[in-house]
């Protein structure tokens, strides 16, 4: 294992870019997409985690390009503010084309620990 630390002010998206950023149609088309389809949830903790498990059909894809757009989707549906997010787990699984998608889970962040060890050893039963 290697330690990397730096200290430095971290950058937000928006300081790396200059002037408005809009959104796409292909994003507008995915907002809707999954403001109407995603399940219905009352998500109310002080302190949350997130964990994403994406599947891409690419090695090439990059494992936090979908992270942003998804979270800021995630907080309009379930009504949370993304910078209470205290935790979080990106897993990259790459599959056959059409099984592309996600897994979220979303909780307490008092749970974290033992919540990510309930998933991953879900998810290494699956893969055996």
């Amino acid at each position: 294992m290697i330690k990397i630390e730096k200290k430095i002010k971290l950058l937000s998206v928006n300081e790396c870019w200059q002037g408005r950023r809009f959104k796409t149609s292909a994003y507008k088309d995915y907002e809707k997409i999954l403001m109407y389809t995603l399940p219905k949830y009352e998500i109310n903790y002080d302190k949350y985690y997130i964990i994403c498990i994406f599947n891409f059909s690419s090695n090439r894809a990059d494992w936090d390009n979908p992270i942003k757009p998804l979270q800021d989707i995630l907080q309009k549906k379930y009504k949370f503010n993304d910078c209470d997010i205290t935790n979080a787990l990106v897993l990259k699984n790459i599959v056959k084309k059409k099984d592309e998608g996600f897994e979220i889970y979303i909780g307490d962040a008092s749970n974290f620990c033992d919540d990510v060890d309930c998933i991953l050893n879900k998810s290494k039963k699956q893969n055996s």
